[in-house]
This record gives structure tokens, sequence and C-alpha cells, in this order.
């Protein structure tokens, strides 16, 4: 499988805030030279030798299906039986997010639980973030088809610049954003009381 540009300079991009995340800070600056000076064939490879990417019983595990099985850390925002949403750490615009389906599925092949995930994040963005709108856009890495959630403010698309974000404001926006358990209203118990047996006088 041979990498397109466009995938490259995402993956990298993902593997970047990855160091800044994750790596010691006399570390940072070697591993992501390394990064940034890989060729399509040798990020290929360094994803496989990372396990980011493998053929296993001729299905692929890419980088979406590593962050559903929680090999890759994220902003989880909210879950369903069959996908997961998180937030984008390269995003277009504040509270961009990702539904990833469970499975590693192709554009026709969606849930329809991905879907309406995507709309439930789509309208608490609306609700807690307040854009102009929010367009839902579909991107294919690796076979593995993902719905972007994009908030607009001004006049954003899937081809704006992206900005990685930081630590801080991703943990302040999944705590805006995560869907919040329902209360569950405490049952009322009622106290049984004994009843009195009432007996009538006794009749001499």
């Amino acid at each position: 499988m041979a990498l397109t540009s466009e995938q490259t300079a995402q993956i990298k991009e993902q593997l970047l805030k990855q160091i800044d995340k994750t790596f010691p800070d006399d570390k940072k600056g070697p591993a992501k030279k390394q990064i940034e000076s890989m060729n399509p064939e040798q990020l290929e490879k360094f994803l496989e030798q990372n396990k980011l990417i493998k053929q296993e019983t001729g299905e692929q595990k890419c980088i979406f299906c590593s962050i559903v099985f929680r090999d890759i850390p994220s902003y989880k925002i909210d879950e369903n039986e069959k996908a997961i949403g998180v937030l984008e750490i390269n995003p277009i615009s504040k509270g961009h997010a990702l539904v990833i389906p469970k499975e590693h599925k192709s554009k026709e092949k969606l849930p329809a639980e991905a879907i309406s995930l995507s709309k439930e994040i789509s309208k608490r963005i609306k609700k807690k973030l307040k854009p102009k709108d929010v367009k839902i856009a579909s991107t294919n890495l690796f076979g593995h088809e993902v719905l972007n959630i994009i908030p607009i403010y001004k006049d954003e698309t899937p081809e704006s610049e992206r900005k990685p974000l930081n630590p801080e404001d991703s943990l302040g926006l999944q705590k805006l954003l995560e869907k919040k358990p329902e209360k569950k209203t405490p049952k009322r118990t009622i106290k049984k009381t004994k009843k009195k047996l009432w007996l009538p006088k006794r009749i001499p």
C-alpha cells in the first residue's frame, strides 16, 4: 500500500502531536526531525514497525483502529455500540471532532450508528460552542472511513489549514463536549406501616 502525499502529511501531523504530548523534552527535537524527514515509503515502514498499521488475517489495522482499540490515546467525547467520537488533535476549527466506526469500514458500509453519533455530537457542538454552522464530511485513510465534524465560524472547509491543539485546550473541550451520564432520579421509598388488626370487643 503506497501512501499519498495527503495521507503522509496527515499522518505526520498526528505523529508530531503525539511526540509533543508523550516524549521527554530532550527527545522531542530529534524525534520530530526523524518523522519530518521521512518519505511515504519510510513512513509506512515506521507505522508497520510500531504496529500502527499491519496486516492481520487479511484486515488492515490502521491508525484509526488503533484509536478505537485504545492503542493510541485520544480525547473521547462520545461512544455507541458501533462508533467512537473523539476530538481531532489537528483541528480545522475549535471543536473539530471525528467519528470513527469501530470496524474497519469503507464509505459504502458506514454503520447507521456512526452517522447518528455524528449528528448527536454536531448538535452538542452547536449548543456549546455556538458556531454559524457544523459540517459533516467524510475522509478515508488506510481504507477506514471517518466522519469529520467541523464547526464553521467563518468560512472553514475540510481543506482549510489545520493547527495542533495543545493538551490543556483538548482537555477543556473534552470536558465541555463529552456526553454527560444521565442522572438517575432516586426511587421514592414508601415505608410500609404495619396495619393494626381491629377486633370487636368480646361479647360476654
